[in-house]
C-alpha cells in the first residue's frame, strides 16, 4: 500500500436558502451514514452541467431549471479505500436556483447509486459529525452568498459513520 491519494471527482449542487438546504442520505464511500450534497461523477464523455443536472435528478428526484456553477475547491483526508490511505475529493459546486418536482424521501436505487433519498434539513443543524464537508461549505454558502471559499480543506482525521444519522 501507498500513501498516495485516492482521486474522486464530482458536480454538486447547492438547493437551499438561508434557512434550509436538501441533502441526500449517503449510502456508500466515504461519507456513508452522513448528509451529503446530491451530485457525483460524471459518465463517460458527459459534461459537467449534465452531470450535476443528472445527479441532482437520480438523487433527489428535483428536475434542474436554472443554476449556475460558483466553484471549485477540494477536500483531503484519510480514507482507507483499495491500497490508498488518503483521499482527495475534487468538487464543482453549483447554486441550484429553481427546481421542478418534489424532494424523494426514496430513490430509484441501482449499482452506482450512493443516495438513499433525500431530504431538506435546517442549516442549524448541520454540522461535520453529521455531515460530508460538502454540505457544511454548502452551508457556509447559503448563509453568506456572496462569498464561495476555494480554499482546499485538509481534514487529519475522518471517521467514517457506522451507523445513519438520517
Amino acid at each position: 500500500m501507498t500513501n498516495q491519494f485516492h482521486r474522486a471527482f464530482g458536480c454538486y449542487g447547492i438547493i437551499g436558502d438561508q434557512k434550509t438546504l436538501v441533502v441526500i442520505k449517503k449510502h456508500g464511500g466515504p461519507y456513508i451514514n452522513r448528509f451529503d450534497l446530491p451530485g457525483g461523477s460524471l459518465e463517460d464523455g458527459e459534461s459537467l452541467n449534465h452531470t450535476v443536472k443528472r445527479e441532482v435528478n437520480e438523487e433527489t428526484g428535483l428536475i434542474v431549471q436554472d443554476y449556475r456553477q460558483i466553484g471549485v475547491t477540494s477536500f483531503k483526508y484519510p480514507w482507507d479505500y483499495k491500497q490508498w490511505h488518503l483521499n482527495q475529493h475534487i468538487c464543482v459546486f453549483y447554486e441550484i436556483k429553481k427546481t421542478i418536482g418534489k424532494v424523494q424521501g426514496e430513490v430509484k436505487q441501482f449499482t452506482g447509486q450512493d443516495s438513499l433519498g433525500a431530504v431538506t434539513i435546517p442549516l442549524a443543524k448541520i454540522s461535520i459529525a453529521n455531515s460530508s464537508p460538502l454540505v457544511v461549505k454548502a452551508k457556509e454558502f447559503l448563509l453568506n452568498p456572496d462569498k464561495f471559499d476555494l480554499a482546499d480543506q485538509t481534514f487529519n482525521k475522518w471517521t467514517v459513520l457506522d451507523k445513519p444519522v438520517f
